[in-house]
Order: structure tokens, then C-alpha cells, then sequence
């Protein structure tokens, strides 16, 4: 999760999400050079009394400047759709999760188990034990095995939601009668936290979601125990 005053991104937790913090790090150093050369250029001219009478003539500059900015765009656009369609696959999921936005909540259903679904609400600041976080808890946690594809179905009951969890760079609209989907895959065990990223009304702030990633053998006994 997000430190206090902390300036990048979450540490990465899934494949996708080491896949755009690689491509974040690309995009900004390719404007790092872009805004460092058109800082040197500004300077140079304003401090500089040399003049050239040909350089608004001269051919090879302005087809430099038209290829350059195509090539740069072609750098930062095949990337970017490569890691676009690895986002949209879906490679035989071992885990399917069904998620309704309501206001202001979310409920959780397995769809793969009979009858194992559950509301999930934030714990009020009066409640909260010592160690828990403001506006981050939830009463009932998604408990969810480590090292699957899991597939996620996000929907809505009333009004447009979002079902964010930055570290595993998810971010996927809920929709009211439309069912999207994605899925996501943690490397590691752990509680990944995020929330509503889509304006609901007057309590959007208090929709938080907390995933708990644990190995295989714990997320059966779990399941086990909910049914």
C-alpha cells in the first residue's frame, strides 16, 4: 500500500503491474530527454548572439524534427499496446469472483462454490483495533489464493463504481447491467488495499477493498470454514 508522502508508484505485487512500472519508467525518461533538450535550446537562444541566416531554410532540420517525434511515438506506442492486450487476456482462470458495487459496499461471490458470498462493508474509525488502517478496513476481507489467475466479473447495482487495487494494477469499471471483467494474479501473500475509483455519491470515500492473497492449502480451509 501507499506511504505517507510517498511520490511513485505501489510496489509491484502481479505481472502486469512490474509490466507498467516498466513502462512508466520508460515514458519518463523519454520526457526526461525531451524536456532537458527544449530546456537547452531556450537557453542557448536567449543567451547566445550567434545567429545563422540558413537555419529556416535548411531541409534536413525540418525532416529531423517531423521523423524525430514519429520515432518517439512509435517507442512509447508499441509498448503501450503490448502491454494493453496482456491486460485484456484471459488464460484459463482457476478462480472466478463475482463483484457488485452497491452504495456504498461491495458483495462478493464465488462462483465457483455453492454458496459462498458475502457482503463486505469498511469498519467504522470508532471500531478500528489497534494497527488498522482509517478508511481501509473492511469487516470482511476477499481471501483469495497466491500464484492462480483468478478472473474477476465487476458489475453494479445503482450507479457507475470502479474496482481499484493499484499494486496489482487493477482498475475496472462497475457498471450497472454491464459485466466486465479482468483478472489478476499476486506473486506474493499479503493484504492489498484499494477503493472505489469512480465518483458514487456522497459516501464514494468509504468503499474501500482489501484483498488477502494467502497460499493455496490456507485458502481451502478458509473456504472450507464459509461454507
Amino acid at each position: 500500500m501507499a506511504c505517507p508522502f510517498q511520490m511513485g508508484l505501489q510496489d509491484a505485487t502481479s505481472p502486469i503491474m512490474e509490466e507498467l512500472l516498466h513502462f512508466h519508467d520508460h515514458t519518463l525518461m523519454i520526457v526526461f530527454l525531451i524536456s532537458s533538450l527544449v530546456l537547452y535550446i531556450i537557453s542557448t537562444m536567449l543567451t547566445t548572439k550567434l545567429t545563422h541566416t540558413s537555419t529556416m531554410d535548411a531541409q534536413e532540420v525540418e525532416t529531423v524534427w517531423t521523423i524525430l517525434p514519429a520515432i518517439i511515438l512509435i517507442l512509447i506506442a508499441l509498448p503501450s499496446l503490448r502491454i494493453l492486450y496482456m491486460m485484456d487476456e484471459i488464460n484459463n482462470p482457476s478462480l472466478t469472483v463475482k463483484t457488485m458495487g452497491h452504495q456504498w459496499y461491495w458483495s462478493y461471490e464465488y462462483t465457483d462454490y455453492e454458496d459462498l458470498n458475502f457482503d463486505s462493508y469498511m469498519i467504522p474509525t470508532q471500531e478500528l483495533k489497534p494497527g488498522e488502517l482509517r478508511l481501509l478496513e473492511v469487516d470482511n476481507r476477499v481471501v483469495l489464493p497466491m500464484e492462480m489467475t483468478i478472473r474477476m466479473l465487476i458489475s453494479s447495482e445503482d450507479v457507475l463504481h470502479s474496482w481499484a487495487v493499484p499494486s496489482l494494477g487493477l482498475k475496472t469499471d462497475a457498471i450497472p447491467g454491464r459485466l466486465n471483467q479482468t483478472t489478476l494474479m499476486a506473486m506474493r501473500p499479503g493484504l492489498y488495499y484499494g477503493q472505489c475509483s469512480e465518483i458514487c455519491g456522497s459516501n464514494h470515500s468509504f468503499m474501500p477493498i482489501v484483498l488477502e492473497l494467502v497460499p493455496l492449502s490456507y485458502f481451502e480451509e478458509w473456504s472450507a470454514s464459509m461454507l
